[in-house]
């Protein structure tokens, strides 16, 4: 049981990374397709991330899309290692079923406790009961990818593979040690 809750709790630190790493790379190729100038982009493993920008011609469009890339590409991520037949494919659904989860859950909490993107698209004018609903989507389709995966991460007969736990533990540290290289450039500004 043991080995089950390192890959649990190695997936579950990488993926909150790589979640704020597609997140912002949503807000960053928004900005940029809409003819913003992106300032500044914070990304470290110890503070929550954000995108700053110097211009922002249209700010509901640059705010969507933190959560609209946040979802699709760890998706497309997932799809392509399943196609691939890629050994740790599982760990790539896990990734997508969590940025889905946390990225709905951000929004559709806005009902109660809008913060962030979520106060910003509110703010812009984004109906509330669009973030809701687009949120509980997101989540229940999280939820969805969870689903029987657990026996691969070591819950119930199968055992856990120690190359998917190296697999797991390597992706952490090579995005933590990415995100504190990120924070140690300059500003953009």
């Amino acid at each position: 049981m043991l080995p089950a809750a390192y890959l649990l709790a190695l997936s579950s630190a990488a993926s909150w990374l790589g979640m704020m790493v597609v997140h912002e790379s949503g807000h960053v190729l928004h900005a940029w397709f809409s003819g913003g100038r992106v300032a500044r982009v914070v990304l470290h493993p110890l503070v929550f991330s954000r995108t700053d920008l110097s211009e922002n011609p249209h700010p509901l469009f640059v705010a969507w899309g933190g959560v609209v890339w946040g979802c699709v590409l760890p998706l497309v991520l997932a799809a392509v290692g399943r196609a691939c037949r890629f050994r740790f494919a599982f760990l790539l659904r896990f990734f997508a079923g969590f940025c889905l989860v946390a990225n709905g859950a951000y929004l559709a909490t806005s009902l109660l406790m809008p913060v962030g993107d979520s106060e910003d698209l509110l703010t812009l004018g984004a109906p509330l009961w669009t973030l809701v609903g687009a949120g509980a989507f997101m989540a229940a389709g999280g939820f969805a990818m969870w689903n029987r995966i657990g026996v691969e991460f070591g819950f119930g007969d199968q055992v856990v593979s120690r190359p998917a736990i190296v697999f797991a533990l390597s992706c952490l540290v090579l995005l933590a040690a990415g995100m504190l290289g990120w924070s140690a450039l300059p500003s953009w500004s």
